[in-house]
């Protein structure tokens, strides 16, 4: 799960395994395999970035053996 911040300023929490694309134009919109649709804030490398990130801390967490 990604924070990110709706162009009213409202932060929210996105599961990033739904997300499908990532487009700017310019605002950053991101598809869901769901169907949903949200405009944000961040610039698409950034939540390439945080989802990256979440990614990375999830496997670490296996890896290491706390489940």
């Amino acid at each position: 799960m990604i924070t990110l911040t709706k162009l009213n300023g409202t932060k929210f929490v996105l599961n990033c395994d739904l997300i499908e694309t990532i487009q700017e134009n310019p605002d950053t919109t991101i598809r869901l395999s769901n169907g949903n649709v949200y405009i944000v804030k961040e610039p698409s490398d950034m939540v390439v970035s945080l989802t990256s990130d979440y990614r990375r801390s999830i496997l670490s967490g296996i890896l290491n053996g706390n489940n």
